[in-house]
This record gives structure tokens, sequence and C-alpha cells, in this order.
């Protein structure tokens, strides 16, 4: 069984940093582009950022030069730094994996994790 776990969302005033965390689970042998995309309340759900297994960024003009995706490949975790934050990045965070691979040959499509809410104070 595989799952993503998202941490380190919360409440954080306008021009704080937050930094998410998203840990895959699982006998993991491959795991491909992973990213975080968000969804504010009434609104479509928007990526954010995207990172390739190679360490290759997209990043969302709405947040480029403010945030920062990254990953561990050996704990095939994906963090997102986010610094400088408005109110309107409030929104809840998912984190989302393309593709996994385990070590018995299983393959997992477009996971998602649970969630975390991000929410700025003007």
């Amino acid at each position: 069984q595989v799952q993503l776990v998202e941490s380190g969302g919360g409440l954080v005033q306008a021009g704080g940093s937050l930094r998410l965390s998203c840990a895959a689970s699982g006998s993991i042998l491959v795991c491909n582009n992973m990213g975080w995309y968000r969804q504010a309340p009434g609104k479509q759900r928007e990526l954010v950022a995207s990172i390739t297994g190679g360490g290759s960024t997209n990043i969302a003009d709405s947040v480029k030069g403010r945030f920062t995706i990254s990953r561990d490949n050996a704990k095939n975790t994906v963090y997102l730094q986010m610094n400088s934050l408005k109110p309107e990045d409030t929104a809840v965070y998912y984190c989302n994996v393309d593709r996994i691979v385990t070590y018995n040959s299983r393959s997992y499509r477009n996971l998602w994790g649970q969630g975390t809410q991000v929410t700025v104070s003007s």
C-alpha cells in the first residue's frame, strides 16, 4: 500500500514563511514527478509547483520568486518552501505524485495527499 502524507500547514501572518512536506510511504522503487497543488474556496485546484525525478522544476507565475520546491529522493519526500506569504496564498495544499512503482512491481498513478490547510492573515 502506498500513500502520501503531508505536513507543515498552518496559520501565518502575511510576509511569513511555511514549509510543507509530503512523504510517500511504502516499498517504493520509483517515484516520478512530484508536485504541489492548491485549492482556495470557490476556485479550481491549480498547480503551484512540480519537480521531476531529476530535479527540474516548474513554478507557477503567481508564486515565482517566493516559493521553492525540492525533493529528497532517498526519502521519497517533496517539500514546498513558502516565503513572503500573502493572504491570496490561503488554500488547501495538496501533494501529488504522477507515478509510483513499488519493489513488487505494482504501479500507482496520480496519487494525492489528504491536503493541508494554509491560512495567511493580513
